[in-house]
């Protein structure tokens, strides 16, 4: 369903050094990318289900430092997949990136103390058009990992709408 990216790092006595991104990545299409976007979040942190209605963002995800429990939900009506979701562990030491398209719900929860998250955008951040999906819908019932604390949301997060009212919305527009 969505494209996992393996870098390959260059190490030597000075340090290491990764490309995270370039015109020839294995997107499948050339991508125009017009926002790059840091976030810092402490363990225990979930950001999202996060999208935009009217603009959608394509996001090339890379984790700079710690660790992320990554999730996508499908939300464009025409695909077979509308209203599945993916989830991916991802940290630098695997050096992995994720590419998810226009037309997701993106989140993510930090594993670690000190998560780095940087994302590139196909899209501006319009903050009227951001809509979120609940982190915890039970028709969705995405299996977040349990950690020995409480989870951190943002009050916007924690009201998210369920799915299946932006279903209805989606498959009405």
């Amino acid at each position: 369903m969505l494209t996992k990216i393996v870098r390959t790092t260059f190490q030597d006595s000075r340090g290491s050094f990764t490309s995270i991104s370039n015109s020839s990545d294995e997107i499948g299409a050339r991508v125009e990318f017009v926002m790059d976007n840091v976030s810092t979040s402490k363990r225990g942190v979930l950001r999202g289900l996060h999208y935009q209605e009217q603009y959608p963002q394509g996001k090339l995800i890379t984790v700079l430092q710690g660790a992320i429990y990554d999730v996508v939900v499908d939300l464009r009506k025409e695909s077979q997949y509308f209203g599945k979701w993916e989830a991916t562990e991802m940290s630098p030491d695997r050096t992995n990136q994720l590419w998810v398209p226009p037309g997701y719900a993106h989140g993510f929860l930090a594993l670690e103390e000190k998560t780095i998250v940087h994302y590139k955008t196909t899209n501006y951040y319009y903050p009227d058009d951001q809509r979120i999906l609940a982190w915890d819908d039970t028709d969705l019932s995405i299996p977040w990992p349990r950690l020995d604390c409480d989870y951190i949301l943002s009050d916007r997060d924690q009201a998210g709408e369920p799915f299946t009212s932006t279903k209805e919305k989606l498959l009405s527009a």
